[in-house]
Formats: C-alpha cells, sequence, structure tokens
C-alpha cells in the first residue's frame, strides 16, 4: 500500500474526493492513519477472500462516518490495496425533511456506482416504538433487513458499514451494563442465511480521527433525524462515560480496544463458552461451546441494544 501521501497525482473519483483537501502535514498524517488502519483491518480480519471476485454494497447514511469509510475504500482501491468491487448504497427511510438530493448528487459527481432506496421505514418505526423508548433496535433490525435485500439483488458479497472503534466500545458497555453479556461489534459478520457478510473496515479507526477528516473535506453531512434526534439515549450515556474516562487518562479507549481483541475465555464464567468440566482439552485460543450460528445470532443481537 501507498503511504497516502497527497503529493501523488490522485485521479479518478478519488480526485474529486480531495479536491479541496488540506495540503497540511497534519492532515496528510491524518489521512495515512485512517488508510492503514482500514487497510490493517481489512487484512487482520480477513474481509476480502483471496481469489473470488467481490463487490461491497457501501451502505452510507450521509454522516461523517460512511462518508470517511467510501473515501477510504476508494483510496485503497486506486492504491491497488482493495480489488473488490465497490457499489454504494443508501436508503432514504422517509424522514420529514430528507434532503434526498445531496446523495445522489455526491456520489453521482464522483460517478461511483449507487442505488438510492426510498423505504418508509420512519413511520412504522414511530407508530411501534412508544415515545418514552429508543427507535435504534426496530430501527436497526428493518434497515438491516432491506440491505440484506438489496445486496441480494445488486449480487454483492457483503454489505460494508461505517463503524469504527467508539461504536465498538459503546456497544460493549450497552451489553455490559444493560444487556448482561460481554459482546462488541465484531469487524466481520456472516449472516444467519450464511450468503452474506457483514464487514466493518473503520473498526481500528477512532472517531476523533474520523470527524477531523470528514471536516476537513467538507463532507455535506446529512443530520439523523430519527435516532439522533432523541434524548437520553443510552450509547449517548455511554459514550458521555468514555469520554469522561478518556479526559481524565488520555488512551483509555486504546487499552479498552485492546482488550476486546485479548479475551481469555477461562477466566470468564460462561460454561456455555467454556467447559469447566474438561479443562484439559481446551485453550483459550480454541473455546469449545458455542456453535457458529449461535455465534451469529449472539453478535447480531449485540449490535441492535
Amino acid at each position: 500500500m501507498a503511504d497516502g501521501s497527497l503529493n501523488d497525482e490522485v485521479t479518478g473519483p478519488l480526485g474529486l474526493v480531495y479536491a479541496d483537501a488540506p495540503s497540511s502535514v497534519s492532515f496528510k498524517k491524518l489521512r495515512k492513519r485512517i488508510l492503514r488502519q482500514t487497510h490493517e483491518a481489512i487484512r487482520r480480519y480477513g474481509m476480502e477472500r483471496e481469489g473470488a471476485p467481490q463487490k461491497w454494497l457501501v451502505c452510507l447514511s450521509g454522516g461523517k462516518d460512511s462518508y470517511t469509510l467510501l473515501a477510504a475504500l476508494l483510496d485503497l482501491k486506486w492504491q491497488g490495496a482493495l480489488k473488490a468491487e465497490l457499489f454504494a448504497c443508501n436508503l432514504d427511510q422517509g424522514q420529514p425533511g430528507f434532503p434526498k438530493h445531496i446523495l445522489p448528487e455526491y456520489l453521482q459527481r464522483l460517478g461511483v456506482a449507487h442505488r438510492i432506496i426510498t423505504q418508509d421505514t420512519y413511520s412504522v418505526v414511530t407508530e411501534k416504538v412508544p415515545e418514552n423508548k429508543t427507535y435504534c433496535s426496530l430501527c436497526s433490525r428493518m434497515r438491516r433487513g432491506i440491505l440484506y435485500r438489496v445486496a441480494r439483488e445488486e449480487r454483492c458479497s457483503a454489505i460494508v458499514l461505517g463503524h469504527h472503534r467508539d461504536d465498538s466500545l459503546e456497544t460493549f458497555m450497552l451489553n455490559l451494563f444493560h444487556g448482561g453479556r460481554l459482546a462488541a461489534m465484531p469487524p466481520k459478520l456472516l449472516n444467519d442465511e450464511g450468503d452474506l457478510l457483514v464487514l466493518r473496515p473503520l473498526i481500528l479507526c477512532a472517531e476523533a480521527d474520523i470527524a477531523k477528516f470528514a471536516k476537513a473535506l467538507q463532507f455535506p453531512i446529512i443530520p439523523c433525524n430519527l435516532c439522533g434526534s432523541q434524548e437520553g439515549l443510552q450509547r449517548e450515556a455511554m459514550k458521555q462515560m468514555l469520554d469522561e474516562w478518556e479526559r481524565k487518562r488520555p488512551g483509555h479507549r486504546d487499552v479498552m480496544f485492546r482488550a476486546l481483541q485479548n479475551v481469555r475465555l477461562s477466566h470468564l464464567a460462561d460454561e456455555k463458552a467454556w467447559d469447566f468440566e474438561d479443562m484439559s482439552a481446551q485453550s483459550d485460543a480454541k473455546p469449545s461451546g458455542v456453535s457458529p450460528s449461535a455465534a451469529r445470532h449472539r453478535a447480531e443481537q449485540s449490535e441492535q441494544e
């Protein structure tokens, strides 16, 4: 992979992404860091399979994370570090005042193949969920089902989401404090049907870096008027808690995320994941007792909390 220097002559869609990019050393370092972490996540978690042609459905919401995801993947393709075909998709969920023109115009300007799906999930969610409850779980399930359908129609091998390191940590905290389980957002997940992967190439990237990157490139951000408009979300409380810990002890998030990559099942208390009766036949490297389908189900349930 190239070093991500903007001194290279960037062409094609990527040239339009970086048309107004700052020429500062700090931005070049930021870009290089995001690309390095994205490429490392793809490599480490086997997101791109050798030999087989792949087509990725890159899901765009219009937020800073998904814009950064698309930019990073286009950058890696331009550098020859990613072979998968990219196909962008946005789901218009029917929120009042949603600016329908922004993403299509942006993608058309870049010349990125894409599809805009219009399906009114907003009315369903607001009707089914009481006012004092959060929309996230139902909205997530409905949105994921639609994206699976579109991925199959477009003959994609994976749907690609813009969740980052901080999203994973917040999910871990939610499950710990409210779900009574140890689970976060996996970098790579196989759906229950076994025909589609869910990939998160930004899983090693910090939200603060993504926010700086998006601001520097002046992405046309679309605010969320559904989940993001609700007050008192449990996820927001987890974010504030992590922010406070980070303020008191810089680097706290890095340490926590390393813990998610260094699990010792033998030092927990889940008899379904660790056979405490037959201690000699196991190691932490190869846990027993959890089938692949059960693990997928747990992961999907954890994401929806």
